[in-house]
């Protein structure tokens, strides 16, 4: 193992699990808010980042075997945020939540890019981390504008089709993978940072990878 990978970072100590399974069941509790307060596409996108972020201990049937605390917090963020911040209005100006859904399509590639590196063989140049989860964050842009385009067909709901005519539907919507691919950039350098920096600092247990 060595110093270049975020492997060194994960831990199976019992600290680090906790922490992880008590965030991730705050999470939790926020989407199933959202799906209950008519939120369903965002609520279900939340279940999502959850479920990616369990995948480490259901493959290897270890519940200490999570992600570093410190990431699923940042994961979290944007979901929280958005339950208790979109709609609110502060010196006129009300908050829409856009920011904050970029940023959480952002932390999904960076948990998919932390999974990688860490519980695979995988191993990522620091200049590949930045493009790999600058590429995931507007793979994952796409994705989510195709679910709220599924939603507005199917479920009546008002994402995109809205009311506003097809040239701006479209406008809008090139401005958000705009917005996507620099939160994208920014989660990479994040992650190049953190893939650096916490890899030098406390070790902690590490989990083995078969062929690793």
């Amino acid at each position: 193992m060595t110093e270049s990978s975020l492997r060194a970072v994960v831990s199976q100590r019992r600290p680090n699990a906790i922490l992880g399974w008590t965030i991730l069941a705050f999470v939790t509790a926020v989407a199933l808010g959202e799906l209950i307060g008519g939120e369903r596409v965002w609520g279900a996108f939340v279940l999502v980042v959850v479920a990616i972020a369990v995948v480490p201990p259901g493959a290897f049937r270890d519940a200490t075997a999570m992600l570093p605390w410190e990431v699923i917090a940042l994961a979290s963020l944007p979901a929280v945020a958005r339950a208790f911040i979109a709609g609110q209005t502060v010196g006129g100006v009300t908050f829409s939540g856009r920011v904050t859904t970029y940023l959480a399509v952002a932390t999904v590639a960076l948990i998919v890019a932390v999974e990688m590196d860490v519980f695979t063989p995988v191993r990522m140049s620091h200049s590949f981390a930045v493009f790999f989860v600058t590429v995931a964050t507007m793979a994952a842009a796409g994705v989510w504008a195709v679910a709220r385009y599924a939603a507005d067909t199917l479920l009546g709901t008002g994402y995109l089709l809205d009311g506003r005519s097809e040239h701006v539907v479209e406008t809008a919507l090139m401005w958000d993978f705009v917005a996507a691919t620099i939160a994208g950039v920014l989660a990479g350098l994040l992650f190049e940072y953190y893939f650096r920096r916490r890899a030098r600092g406390r070790r902690r247990v590490d989990v083995e990878v078969s062929g690793a």
